[in-house]
């Protein structure tokens, strides 16, 4: 099995503006920054009181990769390998929607934009790019069992979270803010929910 961190990025502008990003590759902020540094403090004085040093994997959009690399840089751990598969969910016409106006138009099932990736496959996406991290993790690094760190996005994450919990969580009203950290265990054929961390939905 192989424990699984999966942190969301930091603050871009359009989180701020609270405008739907989707696979536009927006960087991070200075608010961003300054989040995954913090994040990566945290991480640090977890990871130094269990001794290890976890392996740093990443979505390919910049802002994704940015955080993780501010993480692995605090951590002295290898530069994060990149996996488009931990990418966030594809809203295709809605991005760049703020959103209140993508809920207005799209909020309701079986309204999806144009090219919007569909749940279900966003879901299959983000459980079997999990297990092919955990079956490369552990083909380079067998037979410690090393921990990982993954950075990805809150659309991702959240699926992973439902998925995991039986469709329980996360709660209605809650979100994960940016550079919150969802703990998980890959097992070969399941993925466990051991923790998330979530706050009130804006």
């Amino acid at each position: 099995m192989t424990a699984l961190t999966l942190i969301r990025h930091g603050e871009t502008d359009w989180n701020r503006d609270r405008r739907i990003q989707g696979a536009t590759d927006i960087p991070l902020n200075d608010t961003g920054r300054a989040q995954a540094r913090a994040a990566a403090d945290e991480l640090a004085a977890e990871f130094d009181r269990l001794g290890v040093t976890p392996v740093v994997v990443s979505s390919d959009l910049q802002r994704a990769h940015e955080t993780a690399r501010i993480i692995a840089a605090v951590l002295d751990a290898e530069a994060p390998i990149l996996y488009p598969g931990l990418r966030e969910r594809r809203y295709g016409a809605a991005e760049g929607m703020l959103v209140p106006e993508y809920r207005a138009q799209h909020g309701d099932p079986g309204r999806p934009a144009e090219d919007e990736e569909e749940r279900t496959a966003l879901r299959a996406r983000g459980v079997d790019v999990l297990h092919r991290i955990a079956r490369d993790v552990r083909r380079t690094t067998a037979p410690t069992d090393v921990p990982v760190i993954a950075v990805s996005h809150g659309g991702l994450i959240g699926e992973l979270i439902r998925h995991a919990s039986g469709d329980t969580l996360p709660l209605a009203g809650e979100r994960l803010g940016n550079a919150s950290a969802h703990r998980f265990i890959v097992d070969r054929d399941s993925v466990r929910l051991l923790s998330y961390t979530a706050v009130a939905a804006a």
